[in-house]
């Protein structure tokens, strides 16, 4: 009796012991641990498990990036005409779109195109820069379709913001160009929208709708991207 007294408390110690050092991080016995321990290859190194040897493959033709878009207007006269006529804002015009508009504005096209959009920022006062055109130029004429597709690719001295803004933001500061457009011809302030669908946000380049199987939505995408003829 008193030796499985001694056994138990024995057991009990040494299963204490074991419990006491383990590491939930570091599991004491792991079973096929390649099942979840990738092995690390180096991108452009040579490996037989790979076709070719290479480990560095081109994406599937056809394939675009997870949270991006691909833009269907060509960087040309032909596309930015295109757009000019055809692409129109995705986002409805709220309080909030014009809100966040103003403040990218103001970090990325002011200092260029003034505050008040007139072509009068200060790299121009300054005379570092020439030429910059008020948002009221009828020689111009911008619309939402023309400004998106100039943030896009850029044109002229201007120079493409598709990297350092997303879909939905270049959205929002093509509606604060186009209410500063309004403010320059004597137009009467826009009445806001109600929440709709809008775009995920998303860096480079690229955002989707939350409902990937709206079919209005799939529509609205193809006005996704462009540029700013701030």
């Amino acid at each position: 009796m008193r030796s499985l007294f001694h056994k138990t408390i024995g057991f009990c110690l040494l299963g204490f012991a074991v419990v006491s050092c383990n590491d939930k991080e570091d599991p004491n016995y792991q079973y096929m641990p390649d099942m979840y321990e990738s092995v690390g290859y180096e991108t452009y190194g040579e490996y037989k498990v790979f076709e070719n040897a290479q480990e560095a493959k081109l994406p599937v033709e056809g394939s675009i990036p997870r949270g991006w878009m691909p833009y269907d207007y060509e960087n040309s006269a032909a596309g930015l005409a295109n757009a000019k006529a055809n692409l129109n804002n995705p986002i409805p015009y709220t309080q909030d779109n014009l809100a966040e508009g103003k403040g990218l504005y103001t970090i990325y096209c002011a200092v260029c195109h003034g505050d008040k959009g007139d072509g009068k920022g200060i790299l121009v006062e300054r005379e570092k820069i020439l030429g910059v055109p008020s948002y009221d130029d009828a020689g111009r004429a911008i619309t939402e379709g023309s400004v998106y597709h100039v943030m896009y690719y850029g044109i002229n001295n201007m120079g493409s913001y598709a990297s350092q803004t997303s879909i939905e933001e270049r959205w929002q500061i093509d509606h604060y160009v186009m209410s500063l457009k309004d403010k320059l011809e004597g137009k009467p302030e826009r009445e806001f929208e109600e929440e709709q669908t809008s775009l995920l946000p998303s860096r480079a380049d690229a955002n989707i709708y939350e409902d990937a199987g709206d079919t209005a939505a799939e529509g609205a995408t193809e006005n996704n991207q462009t540029e700013t003829q701030e």
